[in-house]
């Protein structure tokens, strides 16, 4: 139940990896890896987790994620995505400190919460990334870091402010544990206790661990999964929101309300009005 530590494979001839993942639906698989990540959502719909940060993703979503940021993408259905990962010294150590990179730097900076960039206008060229010859895949990367680090001002960080990733590989054990758990389980009733529980951990103490460590509580964690799994029935079924609140796992209509009006800002009916497409 170790979140696992990748080591992308480089391929002969560069200095990172870059490559299509394209499967039947993406597995919760909660990991991290000191390379940087840039992934563009090329097909499918689900859920992405960064941190304690939990969204919906569908195609032309384009994110860049620090080292060492637990992630994952889940979905149930197809999904295709280009990824790229590449260390800070893909290019040579001491690269990014020169004066003329300066912006590429704060852009790597602003990535330890994770960036999202939304659809952006680099789409095709980072699609084609993995099919490019190693010399052509550097010079695109370097021009897309480039031209990313003039948009940083419209990136939306990913995680809140108070979320850092785990320091030390036995917290990231006890919220990998945490988190799958949660991922399968949360649109039933949670208990603070069986929760503490499958960490070995007293309630109070454990309360102290999980905000520490995911920079939010338990409970505001759990809404998050929550009002996502409802985002996904309003925006894929036609069933009435008193179902979708139950399914999501708030068996009290008035605190579904409140609860996605606190996270989307706009009741569950003008959600379903504004991105409903067809199941």
């Amino acid at each position: 139940m170790n979140p696992r530590y990748e080591r992308p494979g480089v391929p002969s001839g560069t200095t990172f990896t870059c490559f299509t993942r394209r499967e039947r639906s993406f597995g919760f698989a909660w990991h991290f890896h000191r390379e940087y990540e840039l992934t563009l959502i090329t097909a499918g719909s689900g859920t992405r987790y960064v941190g304690t940060d939990v969204e919906g993703y569908l195609p032309g979503d384009l994110v860049l994620l620090g080292p060492d940021l637990p992630h994952t993408y889940a979905s149930d259905q197809q999904s295709e995505a280009a990824v790229t990962q590449f260390r800070h010294d893909f290019l040579g150590a001491g690269f990014f400190e020169l004066p003329q990179f300066a912006a590429v730097q704060g852009l790597l900076s602003r990535s330890a919460r994770g960036l999202y960039f939304g659809r952006h206008e680099l789409h095709a060229e980072i699609a084609a990334l993995p099919r490019l010859a190693p010399a052509d895949q550097t010079l695109r990367l370097l021009d897309v870091l480039r031209r990313l680090a003039g948009a940083t001002a419209t990136a939306t960080p990913i995680t809140g402010a108070g979320y850092a990733a785990a320091p030390s590989t036995a917290v990231r054990d006890r919220v990998d544990v945490v988190c799958r758990h949660l991922q399968q389980a949360h649109t039933e009733p949670v208990v603070l206790e069986e929760v503490a529980a499958l960490v070995h951990m007293a309630p109070t103490s454990f309360s102290r661990f999980f905000r520490r460590a995911l920079g939010c509580t338990l409970t505001d964690y759990v809404n998050q999964l929550r009002i996502e799994t409802a985002c996904r029935l309003l925006t894929t079924t036609s069933l009435p929101i008193t179902e979708i609140a139950t399914r999501s796992g708030y068996h009290n209509l008035a605190n579904f309300n409140r609860r996605f009006r606190e996270q989307k800002g706009i009741p569950p009916t003008s959600y379903r009005a504004t991105h409903h497409r067809s199941a």
